[in-house]
């Protein structure tokens, strides 16, 4: 079994879970229906970890989009677009940006965006520039979430899905977003949550495991970085958007 359907499995949810429409349902049932056509023989080999998460990543890179967890992070951000509110011409970050699915979706819906996909993995970024459908106004960089390599202030919205979960030093990384951030920018973030006690739920599946963290830890975090909170949004199952701004 995959290690992402083993992390959501394993983690509780704090709230009842807001219930899907027939269409969004159908949607899923058509998208999972779809993956189990696309099965390849040799992704039972990949659940011998490697030592690394980039290795991970590099390895799974060729399959991501064709397993079932990739087809529920892809309906997600279909969901997260109905909350995205961005300027005229914006400037936006993808962090941990994978195969490029998100950017994409982003660049269609706003013409004049000018995106930036980074990710650790130089397979999976292989994948993205393969399927980058708005060029050029889509790049995709190498590099890591802490430190990030882009100027202050350069951007006008910083998103990170299903990613925040696996990073080792999760306050570094906020304060990073918050420095590249433009005054008034927004930093939207869904991963799944939990409702342990401590606030961070830790699940030891792929190297170093995976944190999540409660809607509460969320926001304490976010302010401890400098941001203003702004919402928690439920999007599909115990996937939660938290929202936040840069003021000042």
């Amino acid at each position: 079994m995959d290690t992402d359907i083993l992390y959501l499995q394993s983690i509780s949810h704090p709230h009842p879970v807001p219930a899907q429409t027939s269409h969004q349902q159908a949607e899923l049932e058509q998208m999972k229906s779809s993956v189990e056509s696309l099965k390849h023989p040799k992704i039972d080999q990949l659940m011998d970890l490697p030592n690394s998460k980039q290795q991970l990543f590099d390895r799974w890179a060729p399959f991501y989009d064709f397993w079932f967890p990739s087809v529920l992070y892809q309906a997600t951000h279909q969901r997260l677009l109905e909350y995205v509110e961005l300027p005229e011409d914006p400037s936006v970050l993808d962090i941990s940006c994978g195969t490029g699915r998100l950017l994409n979706r982003l660049a269609a819906a706003y013409p004049s965006l000018q995106g930036t996909g980074l990710d650790f993995s130089a397979a999976m970024l292989r994948q993205a520039r393969c399927s980058n459908h708005h060029r050029p106004r889509l790049i995709f960089v190498q590099g890591h979430a802490a430190p990030l390599r882009f100027t202050d202030q350069q951007f006008d919205a910083v998103f990170n899905t299903f990613s925040f979960l696996h990073y080792l030093e999760p306050q570094r990384v906020l304060t990073e977003i918050y420095r590249v951030l433009q005054s008034g920018g927004t930093f939207y973030w869904v991963d799944p949550t939990t409702n342990t006690s401590t606030g961070i739920g830790y699940v030891p599946v792929s190297p170093n495991g995976i944190r999540v963290y409660s809607p509460k830890m969320r926001q304490q975090m976010g302010t401890q970085a400098g941001f203003k909170h702004l919402k928690h949004q439920y999007l599909m199952g115990n996937n939660l958007l938290s929202m936040f701004v840069k003021v000042g």
